[in-house]
């Protein structure tokens, strides 16, 4: 009871003294992202900025000083540790970005002939499937490949249509896949790593639309459709993907022919043999 007023002055006074830290470090991190912001800095790095000034305001506050952190003690005249070309929560500090990127403009400089591969061809080739590969090996040889969607028609087509079967193609058994079922997800992936893109215009050659629109796959779409219409699409390699074929794979017969072989092995009797459609 006797302690109860000496409680509460301290109470108060923590509290006020809280207060006005949170308001002072408030105004003073949204100070330096506005002017940050008005000479055109990165959002990323004034957040990043305005995240690490309030960690260290915090740290002031609560007494807690980078030796109770480190777990040692500073020597004498050190001054705080900051690591140099640190990240801050995992990610790179505005003046580690610098240095790259002035080191990637010094190489860009050098008159040195330099690796036709790109730095992102190793990780691409870890996540490509073997199926894909084909794929790619098609599009790199044969050019753009034709694909339809199917849709409902009617007379309110033009309006309002439904989408049946987006994507169809015969990509799957020219290149000579292994799992038809897959070639979808194959077309995905190679899209997410930017080798191909899906165009929205159709190829010159009408005929090869025609073979496409006769296979099992698209009649059973149309069925489904009722009365049902395609609408001509294509698929192409990129510029990037056109450079990772050249670099990345053998593109000629005989140079497939010349690469090292396991031993042969039984048939999978669980791998469905390639068919059109």
């Amino acid at each position: 009871m006797r302690a109860a007023p000496v409680l509460a002055r301290l109470a108060a006074g923590a509290w006020w003294r809280a207060t006005g830290w949170t308001l002072q470090t408030s105004l003073r991190a949204s100070i330096r992202v506005v002017r940050g912001a008005a000479r055109g800095e990165s959002p990323t790095v004034l957040v990043q900025e305005a995240e690490t000034e309030l960690r260290r305001y915090l740290r002031e506050l609560l007494d807690i000083r980078e030796s109770d952190v480190n777990g040692g003690a500073p020597a004498a005249g050190a001054a705080p540790f900051e690591p140099a070309g640190a990240t801050v929560d995992g990610h790179a500090t505005q003046a580690t970005l610098r240095e790259r990127g002035a080191e990637l403009l010094r190489r860009s400089a050098e008159l040195t002939p330099d690796d036709e591969g790109h730095p992102a061809y190793v990780r691409i080739l870890e996540e490509l499937a073997p199926d894909e590969a084909r794929v790619l090996r098609l599009l790199a040889l044969e050019g753009p490949q034709p694909s339809v969607d199917v849709r409902t028609g009617g007379p309110l087509a033009a309006i309002n249509s439904e989408l049946v079967a987006p994507g169809l193609s015969m990509i799957g058994a020219q290149a000579g896949v292994r799992r038809l079922d897959r070639v979808h997800a194959y077309l995905d992936n190679l899209s997410r790593l930017g080798l191909i893109w899906f165009a929205r215009e159709a190829l010159p050659d009408v005929r090869r639309y025609q073979v496409l629109e006769a296979q099992p796959e698209v009649a059973e779409a149309m069925e489904r459709a009722g009365r049902g219409r395609t609408v001509r699409r294509s698929i192409h390699l990129t510029a990037f993907g056109e450079g990772f074929c050249r670099a990345a794979l053998p593109l000629d017969t005989g140079e497939i022919d010349a690469l090292p072989r396991e031993a042969p092995t039984a048939a999978d009797p669980d791998v469905p043999r390639p068919e059109i459609g």
